[in-house]
């Protein structure tokens, strides 16, 4: 076979090959919408939560966009969840509007998490209000929705579906789980003050630290790696006490903030 054979062999195979690439997307598309649509909510789930692979794609945003407003609160909270994750421009409104009219724990996180992926510090106040049981000042984002986050069955049953997700850190996993029942609601609890360690807001600081002492030592433990993130010295004199806790995990996460923080300090002065 001569090179020109060759050659234009070739040529045929990437002709060919570009012009299966098309087809195949679009039976890709096709696939993702009928899942979407389809009457099974297990498979809308699916196909929601994949969408946050396509970042920059308009199509995939839109289709989360449509998403948010399926009947089943695992959908919504999927689709919330890949908006964050494509990081979407320009969808904060339709989170915070989703948040604001929200009635299922599950979605009302997975909005606060997307927000805050996106750069949106209200998605804290969901976080605040988790930890606290109380809205955050200056943030009329959980009015309408408070109590709902105040209601200790809901929030237990969404930590116990969670399981191990809503641990705070690995190192207390299997503890942790002997530890939750299911009337309680301390994971969430203590999830929401592991990603309140990126709030730089002073009341996060102070509910963290009100946290610290909380009667879940699951809640102290997040609440004090919380703390440690932040690296603020200036809290060590509060955390001390922690230094002398019944729960191991406790006290050596103290220990950690710690030194930790001291180092900070030591840094700062230098």
């Amino acid at each position: 076979m001569t090179a020109a054979a060759v050659l234009i062999g070739l040529c045929g195979l990437v002709s060919a090959g570009a012009a299966q690439a098309p087809a195949s997307e679009d039976r890709a598309w096709a696939t993702l919408r009928t899942a979407l649509t389809s009457e099974h909510d297990e498979q809308r789930r699916s196909a929601a939560r994949v969408l946050g692979l396509l970042e920059g794609d308009e199509t995939a945003r839109g289709l989360a966009l449509e998403a948010l407003k399926d009947k089943d609160a695992d959908v919504r909270a999927a689709a919330a969840d890949a908006l964050g994750q494509m990081h979407a421009k320009g969808v904060a409104p339709e989170l915070i509007a989703l948040v604001k009219k929200e009635s299922e724990v599950v979605v009302v996180m997975a909005g606060a998490r997307a927000l805050i992926s996106l750069g949106d510090p209200t998605g804290y106040a969901v976080y605040y209000a988790v930890l606290t049981g109380e809205r955050k000042a200056g943030g009329g984002l959980l009015e309408s929705q408070k109590k709902m986050l105040k209601d200790p069955k809901k929030m237990a049953e969404f930590g116990f579906e969670q399981g191990i997700g809503f641990i705070p850190f690995a190192g207390v996993g299997y503890g942790a789980i002997k530890a939750i029942g299911r009337d309680d609601a301390s994971p969430v609890r203590a999830a929401a003050a592991k990603i309140l360690a990126k709030d730089r807001d002073p009341k996060t600081r102070d509910a963290l630290l009100t946290a610290s002492g909380d009667k879940s030592w699951i809640v102290r433990a997040a609440a004090l790696d919380a703390l440690s993130r932040r690296g603020d010295p200036q809290v060590l004199e509060q955390i001390a006490p922690r230094l002398n806790d019944e729960e191991d995990v406790v006290k050596y996460t103290a220990a950690a903030a710690t030194i930790h923080l001291s180092d900070v300090a030591t840094k700062k002065v230098r």
